[in-house]
């Protein structure tokens, strides 16, 4: 009698085991966020120059009244240059940016924007969140641009490519460009 009320007291737990487990189970089963549900929604902008693909991947915030650079993005600091994951800009080939080289690769883009310049910075380490993480050490490069003002303002954070190489971010009132060409 005791060796069947050791058997049953052992299913049991083992079945109560099982229990407690099956939610934790089911977490690590659920299906990948649907980032296009978000609020700052993802984006990709893509150009050809010369042999090299580039390829920027963002998140798209928007500015809904508040008053972004110099305000919900402080002047002097590294921004993640959109939402959510740190933007990346990939590139299949070297290029130059504004003249200087960058090897192939893939990077995360951030930027420091203040009234007058912007560093933009191509760091080494392209998958991370925003830019809780970042690491100047980890920078591949850095370029420094003139913002200028827009003659009207973007709702949604926007990275646009063009034929010729450039790119150009723009928010709020605000407009950055960097170019991109084929190494030599």
């Amino acid at each position: 009698m005791k060796n069947s009320a050791f058997r049953f007291s052992l299913l049991l737990s083992l079945l109560f085991g099982l229990l407690l487990s099956l939610p934790s189970l089911a977490q690590n089963t659920k299906a990948p966020e649907d980032k296009s549900k978000r609020p700052s929604p993802p984006a990709t902008a893509t150009a050809r120059v010369g042999a090299a693909t580039i390829t920027i991947n963002y998140s798209r915030p928007s500015v809904k009244g508040r008053k972004i650079f110099g305000g919900l993005e402080p002047y002097g600091q590294v921004w993640r240059t959109g939402a959510n994951e740190a933007t990346t800009f990939e590139v299949d080939k070297s290029v130059t940016i504004n003249g200087q080289p960058l090897p192939a690769g893939k990077y995360a883009l951030f930027t420091i924007p203040t009234a007058t310049a912007w560093t933009v910075i191509f760091n080494k380490t392209a998958e991370q969140w925003g830019a809780f993480k970042y690491d100047q050490q980890q920078d591949a490069l850095r370029v420094q641009v003139t913002p200028t003002k827009t003659a009207k303002p973007t709702e949604q954070f926007l990275i646009t490519t063009a034929k010729n190489g450039k790119v150009t971010m723009m928010w709020e009132n605000t407009a950055a460009a960097f170019t991109v060409a084929a190494a030599k």
